[in-house]
């Protein structure tokens, strides 16, 4: 290949670079690994699954160990991490994190593989996210989807229906509630709750602690920027910031449950706060719970996962799975 086809056409530091040629360079991410029947440290199986051929959309499921043949678990519907453009549902930290909740929780778990950014448009993931959703509540209808999973259909429980995700992925787990909320789920499935670890929200105007200097020069405005730059008004589109003039009511989250989880360094914290206020305020029904850990950075359960508070928070998110 010429040296003129791989000169660089933009970055976005520190996640990845886009060269002329169209072709996208990923600066960081952990390595792809495959999915395996009992994984030695938690028993739990995993296998990875297509969703769709057309969109192109996939996932890795997982079971854990149970003790009845037919037992029913609460279903988990999982969004990864990695601000909408790097890391996938195959890689290594999102299974080795995915193998100790659901080992802790006893759900079955889908972790859907998203089309990323850039190479996609960033509207994409959210379309590809609620495809997947909507193929898994068809799980609920004997009748109603020819390709089922027997993993999903055997074992799970539709009356507990979850969605998770992480950073980007609790981003895009909130605009999956925000649209049950609104449209419902096929088969006329109920959402129970949800969990945001470290939501990545922002907005053009700081809250709280947050720094009111080069606002545009903060990494999480300069992801949502770089990735989505047609996005109706820009930072403060309601899928980056929930709470923007003109945003749908938060009280139309769909579930009646809902755990935010922020960290204390993290530069995200304020958004994940300012988010729980905003629903305890909005009207909304359900019940929400928040949880700060101290100390820690964001994502830390995730690229930290051995550490004595990854696991503490690993089990409180499984605790909210389970009751």
């Amino acid at each position: 290949m010429d040296s003129v086809a791989k000169e660089v056409e933009s970055e976005l530091l520190p996640f990845l670079r886009v060269y002329k040629d169209g072709s996208v360079e990923r600066l960081i991410g952990s390595p792809i690994v495959p999915a395996s029947i009992e994984d030695p440290e938690t028993g739990v199986s995993s296998k990875d699954i297509t969703i769709s051929q057309d969109p192109p959309i996939s996932a890795r499921l997982y079971l854990p160990k149970f003790t009845e043949p037919n037992q029913k678990l609460a279903v988990l519907f999982y969004c990864h991490g990695g601000g909408f453009c790097i890391e996938s549902a195959f890689s290594l930290t999102e299974t080795k994190y995915m193998n100790s909740l659901v080992s802790l929780a006893k759900v079955v778990a889908i972790s859907v593989e998203y089309r990323l950014a850039p190479e996609h448009p960033l509207s994409v993931v959210y379309e590809d996210c609620w495809v997947a959703l909507q193929w898994v509540a068809m799980h609920s209808d004997k009748n109603e989807l020819e390709n089922k999973d027997p993993w999903i259909f055997n074992h799970g429980d539709f009356s507990r229906l979850f969605i998770g995700g992480d950073s980007a992925g609790a981003n895009i787990a909130h605009n999956m509630v925000m649209k049950v909320g609104s449209e419902g789920l096929k088969s006329d499935i109920k959402l129970l709750g949800a969990y945001l670890t470290h939501p990545y929200f922002w907005g053009s105007k700081a809250v709280g602690s947050e720094s009111t200097i080069e606002r545009e020069q903060h990494l999480p405005y300069r992801v949502w920027s770089f990735l989505y730059p047609s996005a109706p008004g820009g930072i403060d589109n309601s899928m980056i910031n929930p709470v923007a003039p003109g945003a749908p009511s938060l009280a139309g989250l769909g579930g009646s449950r809902l755990l935010i989880s922020v960290a204390e360094k993290d530069e995200l914290r304020e958004r994940g706060i300012l988010y729980y206020n905003v629903v305890k305020e909005s009207g909304w029904k359900g019940e929400i719970q928040l949880i700060e850990v101290e100390g820690e950075d964001h994502a830390f359960h995730i690229l930290n996962f051995e550490t004595e508070k990854a696991k503490n928070l690993i089990k409180r998110l499984a605790s909210f799975l389970l009751n």
